[in-house]
């Protein structure tokens, strides 16, 4: 019923998490779901807490808060992206998916908040639910191919003056998907940049097949 795959590691900078071997293990509520209309990212308790104390012990001195009981927050004025890893998702067959700090960390107030959620704080069913939400597809173009059952992505800096060319494997023809298919504003929020190429790119597909 989702878009799953089968996750094999977590890095935080240049180190390994020593997780279970089983703790992605494949079957009926397991593997890991793509999900681009979950806004965060959940993942079982045994996985989010050394991730998460792993981001925090980059910087000693942070003060962490809990807001509305679920989101660890802190203060912190400096560039995130200098002051915390990267955090990188391994898969089978050598594929990785790599998140920036900026893009799981998310400001609220005065403070920055990290974007990681515990599975097993949401409920007693999903407690080894591991899913990842549109917070690590930001700045990713997302290809599915429904017909060979496969997902795959890859980075993108999305600006309003960018062009993406899309090729079709039957006929060899290449589509390009440019700033004219996108509004004016170039203040627009990177993601919503992102939704609206794949609308569009979508959408000409389908006046191509018709």
């Amino acid at each position: 019923p989702h878009y799953s795959i089968n996750m094999t590691a977590v890095q935080v900078g240049l180190d390994f998490l020593n997780l279970p071997t089983d703790v992605f293990g494949v079957g009926d509520n397991k593997g890991t779901i793509i999900d681009s209309g979950t806004t965060l990212a959940y993942l079982p308790e045994m996985v989010y807490e050394p991730l998460v104390s792993k981001i925090i012990s980059q910087q000693p001195d942070l003060k962490v808060h809990t807001v509305h009981d679920e989101y660890t927050c802190f203060q912190y004025s400096e560039s995130v992206d200098e002051g915390f890893p990267n955090v990188t998702f391994h898969f089978e067959n050598s594929v990785s998916l790599k998140v920036y700090p900026h893009e799981y960390l998310f400001p609220f107030e005065d403070l920055w908040c990290i974007g990681w959620q515990n599975s097993g704080m949401q409920s007693r069913d999903r407690k080894n639910m591991t899913l990842l939400g549109d917070l690590v597809l930001s700045n990713k173009l997302v290809l599915y191919d429904l017909e060979n059952q496969v997902i795959g992505w890859t980075e993108y800096n999305c600006e309003c003056s960018s062009s993406i060319k899309v090729r079709d494997e039957r006929t060899g023809t290449v589509h390009l998907v440019g700033s004219h298919y996108l509004t004016s504003d170039c203040s627009l929020n990177t993601q919503w940049c992102i939704i609206l190429l794949l609308l569009s790119l979508l959408l000409h597909l389908l006046i191509h097949q018709s």
